[in-house]
């Protein structure tokens, strides 16, 4: 069914193309009914306006806190034009249906990231009037057309023209699910900050919102499962995929999301230039250098068979001379190294030298459809949305694992204090092991990765895993893992794996303590002469 507008009310806080939207209305008929600083601007424009106080006889009050919430005003949103008793009650009570409702709310979202924001000042900001009427006419969209941005101006012009002045069931539908939509997020977005305001981090009820970015994914995790992506307010504070710009390559697909989502978290860690590479949300190499061709290159021995298809992820700017190494990989040390050859799904970084971004696209074979990703500058900022997990028929929810070196807390517990070039590899280690699925062990050398154990059921067989692939798969005779440090995301139950470690060609060791045999563990350490530190913290990452 087709509803002819013949009156409309409207009322925005962002004028933004109000006037022109009015005046469409007005030429085609349209009797428009406004207030305060819309029917202004409305009426600046040249087109006629009836104030909402002499339409409903009634004053403006409390501020203009009190102006729309009128029976005469919702009496004419949600009145059914096809029911005898809600005909006569317009009748006796004289009230005039409107047949579109315009109204854009306060941007509270907005008021309350501006720095020095009070309460007070964010309260007021909190609009009732206007998600009132949005309801009430996305309730009643059998008859009513609800607008609630600028960006459905023209549609609703185009069809109203198309239509003689009508809209459309389809378009009213659609129109009133994205009202409510709208007015969900904002109650979200006050519930959230009603909460951070009296301190509260995990409140009795939790809401969400976040917003479809671009389309849906071609597919989820696997071809069968539908996927799409999405972001929440949050996304704009701090360097992350949500505001990422895809420069060149083919579509993000669901799995990519999640990797380059590790690899940025883990480039995050270093103020030094870092590179990683990541392989199904595990770091199959990862380097901190002052050149960043060499960090690449320590980063790509990290698993030179992983690395082929992996995520690749920068802390500064992808520069030619690493774009011309990302592109040459196989040719420069893959051959050596006895690689089966080397491609990227991902390139991310904060941006890209105009002629790095020539030199990948146009690498023959894989440089068309390698995903370049740009985050924007990496300020060092963190937003505070927590981390979930769904679980069938719930949710998870905790803060993020924010914390990086806590250094104050560390302890060094064996008799042999470690060199400083064993601390800053363990602090090195320590980064990557936390960005690691656990149960996570890993071995690093001169800032590199060397090779970790992730996502074992067993802390040793993640410590041999990490062995084998420091000496199989780091490129042979290229990686000398003598003297490399061990670092491990929880505690070791157990000192088998310090002879594990020794193995591998550790010499120093982190990890959090608290383990029933930590004692036992210790002396271990101390017979294979291992420095070794209690950080004092579990750094978990299911």
């Amino acid at each position: 069914m087709k509803t002819k507008i013949q009156r409309a009310l409207i009322s925005v806080f962002d004028k933004t193309g109000v006037a022109d939207f009015a005046k469409s209305l007005a030429d085609m008929g349209v009797e428009i009914i406004s207030s305060g600083g819309t029917a202004k601007v409305i009426e600046a424009a040249g087109v006629k306006v009836r104030q909402v106080q002499e339409w409903t006889g009634f004053p403006e009050m409390l501020g203009h806190r009190v102006v729309t919430l009128h029976p005469k005003v919702h009496g004419a949103i949600l009145a059914l034009r096809d029911d005898p008793e809600h005909q006569a009650d317009i009748e006796k009570y004289g009230i005039e249906p409107l047949d579109l409702v315009c109204v854009g709310l306060y941007p509270f979202e907005q008021a309350i990231a501006k720095d020095g924001c009070t309460l007070a000042e964010a309260i007021e900001m909190i609009d009732i009037g206007g998600p009132t009427m949005v309801r009430a006419a996305a309730k009643n969209h059998k008859f009513v057309t609800v607008v609630t941005g600028a960006d459905q101006y023209d549609e609703v012009l185009s069809e109203m023209q198309a239509n003689d002045g009508a809209v459309t069931q389809e378009l009213r539908c659609e129109l009133a699910h994205t009202a409510f939509c709208l007015t969900a997020h904002y109650d979200t977005v006050i519930n959230t900050y009603l909460a951070e305001q009296r301190g509260v981090s995990l409140p009795e009820r939790l809401t969400l919102s976040y917003k479809k970015s671009a389309g849906e994914l071609r597919y989820g995790e696997n071809p069968h499962q539908n996927g799409a992506f999405y972001t929440s307010g949050e996304a704009e504070v701090e360097p992350c995929i949500g505001r990422a710009k895809l420069l060149g390559g083919k579509p993000i697909s669901y799995n990519n999301y999640f990797d380059a989502n590790g690899a940025l978290e883990l480039v995050k860690e270093f103020d030094s230039p870092a590179v990683a590479i990541i392989k199904h949300a595990n770091p199959a190499g990862c380097a901190v250098d002052n050149d960043l061709v060499e960090a690449y290159r320590k980063a790509y021995f990290g698993d030179v068979n992983a690395a082929m298809g992996g995520i690749v992820a920068v802390n500064r700017p992808v520069t030619a001379d690493l774009a011309t190494a990302i592109t040459e990989t196989y040719q420069r040390w893959g051959k050596d190294a006895g690689a089966g050859g080397f491609f990227a799904e991902i390139i991310l970084a904060p941006s890209f030298e105009p002629e790095a971004l020539e030199i990948i696209k146009a690498r023959k074979g894989w440089g068309g459809d390698v995903r370049l990703l740009e985050i924007g500058p990496f300020e060092a900022k963190r937003n505070n949305e927590k981390y979930l997990k769904y679980v069938v028929g719930g949710l998870l929810v905790q803060d993020r694992d924010a914390l990086g070196l806590n250094e104050d807390q560390w302890k060094v517990v064996t008799k042999r204090q470690p060199t400083e070039t064993e601390m800053a590899d363990m602090r090195f280690g320590w980064l990557v092991c936390k960005n690691t699925k656990s149960n996570a062990i890993v071995l690093a050398k001169d800032k590199a990765l060397l090779g970790a154990g992730a996502g074992q059921m067993s802390r040793v067989n993640s410590a041999r895993l990490a062995g084998q692939i420091a000496k199989a798969y780091g490129g042979g005779d290229a990686v000398d893992t003598a003297g490399c440090v061990l670092a491990s995301d929880a505690f070791f139950p157990f000192p088998d794996s310090l002879d594990w470690a020794v193995e591998a060609g550790a010499t120093a060791v982190i990890e959090p303590g608290g383990a029933k045999k930590d004692s036992d563990v210790i002396a271990r350490a101390d017979e294979l002469n291992l420095a070794m530190i209690f950080t004092g913290t579990r750094h978990f990452n299911h």
